[in-house]
């Protein structure tokens, strides 16, 4: 894999391609880096701005709907 970070200075941009490269499919993005949103910084989870969203009784209903799900996931087809 070849990446490279350049400024362009003109609307033209030339693309050197290694020759292990030549006669294989390759992909090109470009874009600009600060249009890009970084995915890679983990965002804070507070789990307390869900508090109050289901009642008791729905908590414990989605609880057990949970729970069946995951036991289906161990049992063989």
């Amino acid at each position: 894999m070849v990446k490279a970070i350049v400024t362009p200075h003109n609307n033209t941009v030339v693309i050197s391609v290694p020759n292990n490269y030549i006669g294989k499919e390759l992909e090109v993005l470009l874009y600009a880096k600060d249009e890009v949103a970084d995915d890679n910084v983990k965002k804070d989870f507070n789990a307390a701005k869900f508090k109050g969203l289901f009642t008791k009784e729905e908590g414990e209903k989605y609880h057990q709907y949970l729970k069946q799900a995951r036991n289906e996931w161990d049992r063989s087809i």
